[in-house]
């Protein structure tokens, strides 16, 4: 009876799932059988930067110590490597984004992570990878997130650290709007405002990788011929400051560029307008900002006689779910651009222990500034 005892309970003592079945022996002829939760899986504690209150980043932000979180079986832990602060995720905690998460809430919409461990059930990620959120998701700003496998995207291990955590935002919507609003074949041009931003330098290097002409305006500023020369160095064809723009005939200015057929706007007042005066007849202005926080004034007669188009641009609106797998395909593209070198621009990793100085320069505070990534490693 006694081997019989023995044999049984190495039996029943193995794991069955998420559950483990004990046997128990009360008596020698009395056998019952109990089920026990198996160890929950947890995350380890994460450290975040998180806001109770919509307002100023620098006053309503602090990073605390979050609890473990339980794994659930579909379920996918990520140690977060890097994550931007973009002007949106600005926007978001001073509670004037149109679509912003419940305070308390962590900040952060985009960047990337390795996989730390995996529910039961989570099939095709194991520890170790690299991924993204796809479509993104609100808090990265930490440094362990637990989300649904649904969430998570492999990348491409060889990806450059800043520009995997960068290239879901401002990347997907530089070309997103290159394709969406005007069919545009080699030789083509367009024109945008706002090419110092990082959308803007996307949309340099993806024209120019296409064969299409570009013309970029940007403010007038101290240095703007540096300004200039790095741009041209992205691919620009011409690049303006706005004053130099305030002549009758601004197309007088191209020498062999034809009329752009698509224009894109970021900044509206004034320098939407100087994008309006550079489009041909029948062109289309795509507005995805607004920096200046100035309206868009429009003459009547660019209506009545060039019949130009106004639309608007909001990535968030076009990554629905629906698109979430067309998404992806695109990313793994840029991506593929980024590592050979062929989309590019200026970044700043900073550790995550400065989040208090990279939220400052991200706000202003020290003049123009790189894009601010926090990088949860250093």
């Amino acid at each position: 009876m006694a081997s019989l005892v023995r044999s049984a309970t190495l039996r029943f003592l193995k794991p069955l799932g998420n559950l483990t079945l004990n046997y128990a022996v009360n008596h020698p002829r009395t056998q019952t059988l109990s089920f026990r939760a198996f160890s929950t899986t947890l995350s380890p504690p994460s450290k975040a930067v998180v806001y109770e209150q919509h307002g100023p980043p620098d006053r309503v932000t602090r990073v605390i110590q979050l609890p473990p979180v339980e794994v659930k079986e579909n379920d996918v832990c990520v140690k977060m490597l890097a994550a931007p602060i973009n002007p949106s995720d600005i926007n978001r905690i001073e509670g004037v984004y149109p679509v912003r998460p419940q305070v308390p809430a962590v900040g952060g919409y985009e960047g990337v992570g390795e996989v730390h461990s995996v529910g039961a059930a989570v099939k095709g990620l194991l520890p170790g990878d690299l991924v993204i959120p796809s479509p993104p998701s609100f808090g990265t700003w930490q440094t362990y997130i637990v989300k649904d496998q649904s969430v998570w995207y492999k990348i491409n291990k060889k990806s450059p650290l800043e520009y995997a955590a960068t290239i879901t935002v401002n990347p997907l919507t530089a070309l997103r709007m290159l394709e969406d609003f005007v069919t545009l074949n080699e030789g083509d041009a367009i024109v945008q405002n706002g090419a110092t931003s990082i959308v803007g330098q996307c949309i340099i290097q993806l024209a120019h990788h296409r064969g299409i002409h570009n013309i970029n305006i940007i403010r007038d500023r101290t240095g703007s011929d540096e300004v200039k020369e790095k741009l041209k160095n992205l691919g620009a064809d011409e690049v303006f400051t706005e004053s130099q723009l305030e002549v009758k005939n601004v197309k007088g200015l191209l020498s062999g560029i034809p009329e752009p057929a698509l224009g894109f706007n970021c900044v509206g007042g004034n320098a939407a307008s100087l994008v309006l005066k550079f489009l041909g007849r029948g062109g289309t202005m795509v507005t995805y900002g607004g920096m200046s926080k100035k309206p868009i004034t429009v003459s009547t007669s660019s209506f009545i006689f060039k019949d130009l188009s106004l639309r608007g641009f909001w990535l968030q609106n076009w990554m629905s779910t629906e698109k979430a797998k067309e998404c992806r395909v695109l990313i793994d593209s840029l991506l593929d651009l980024a590592r050979e070198g062929k989309l590019k621009y200026e970044m700043e990793l900073v550790p995550f222990d400065n989040f208090n100085a990279a939220i400052d320069k991200a706000l202003g505070k020290q003049g123009s500034q790189p894009k601010q990534v926090i990088n949860f490693q250093l």
